[in-house]
């Protein structure tokens, strides 16, 4: 049985907003699965591939339930607001498994939390790229007491990279880290960047998730298996400017760079150079902002190192 609705949720500070949701409820016992995306509200090939994923679903061949929220951060969304959410400036996706008596991303983050990711047997959240960054596709899972489970669905969903997030730092409070130290198995899958729907990265998402779903005893059949290797990322390090400047990156998403490796410059608004921007490590370089502005403490770059082949052992 498939269901649609808006649903609004009773704390005051998310007076006034709605969030779609999509359930499936197969024809035999199964697990719950829940698919998340839209936490950034410009991450459109996540949104897409999320309302697509759930129209390939048919209940006569589910076994279990599916719920999907394909847009969480409906005020970034509406506002074509890139990372946050408008009215608090946070980062949802690291207020996660939040607070009912915080602000706005803490109050949605605890709504979603309670209502939706605990009481499922797994989590699939769906990202990309933003509106300004360039992203190489990869998922990533938490080192947690569910860790085995969390990487066989990362392995499943298909993805070349998968990252292995250990003491998050700069990634406390994603969906994955919450939903794990709760005791749900739980990826981020990305795909697509830049702020456009774009077809690849939309249908990387919904054969990755229907994969994991095949891979949970959900669906017939079993996971279609990678075009290639998979390879394990042990390490991520982001890097940040000290300066607002103009950003003048020297290598393309996707690169293979060495430690020390000059990465870009950044400028103030004259030419004048402010900071050189070097890699921390021999690796993969997964996300790279493509804007020229950028702010005290914005992110550049993201590299991938210590990476390895996964392989069933790991």
């Amino acid at each position: 049985m498939l269901t649609t609705r808006m649903v609004s949720f009773p704390a005051a500070v998310l007076a006034g907003w709605e969030w779609p949701v999509i359930e499936v409820v197969g024809a035999a016992d199964g697990p719950r699965l829940c698919v998340t995306a839209g936490v950034h509200g410009c991450e459109y090939s996540s949104i897409e591939a999320a309302r697509r994923f759930a129209g390939t679903l048919e209940a006569d061949r589910l076994a279990g339930s599916v719920v999907v929220l394909p847009v969480l951060n409906v005020p970034a969304f509406w506002g074509r607001a890139p990372f946050v959410v408008p009215g608090d400036g946070k980062n949802l996706n690291r207020c996660f498994p939040g607070d009912p008596g915080g602000s706005f991303a803490d109050a949605l983050a605890h709504e979603v939390f309670e209502r939706y990711i605990r009481p499922s047997d797994a989590l699939v959240d769906l990202h990309g790229g933003d509106m300004v960054e360039a992203l190489e596709p990869f998922t990533l899972y938490d080192v947690s007491p569910v860790e085995e489970r969390s990487l066989a669905m990362a392995a499943a969903f298909g993805l070349r990279y998968v990252q292995r997030m250990d003491a998050p730092g700069d990634f406390a409070g994603m969906t994955c880290t919450a939903a794990a130290r709760a005791g749900v198995p739980a990826i981020i899958a990305e795909a697509g960047d830049r702020g456009q729907v774009d077809a690849g990265a939309v249908e990387l998402l919904v054969a990755g998730t229907r994969n994991v779903a095949r891979s949970l005893g959900m669906l017939p059949g079993e996971p279609v298996a990678a075009p290639g290797p998979l390879t394990l990322v042990r390490s991520s390090t982001v890097v940040r400017t000290a300066n607002a400047g103009w950003w003048d990156a020297a290598v393309p998403c996707g690169a293979e760079v060495s430690g020390g490796q000059r990465l870009g410059v950044v400028r103030d608004l004259l030419g004048a150079e402010l900071e050189q921007i070097v890699s921390p490590a021999d690796g993969l370089v997964f996300v790279l902002t493509t804007s020229p502005a950028v702010r005290e403490g914005d992110l550049l770059i993201e590299v991938g190192s210590d990476m390895e082949p996964l392989t069933a052992s790991v």
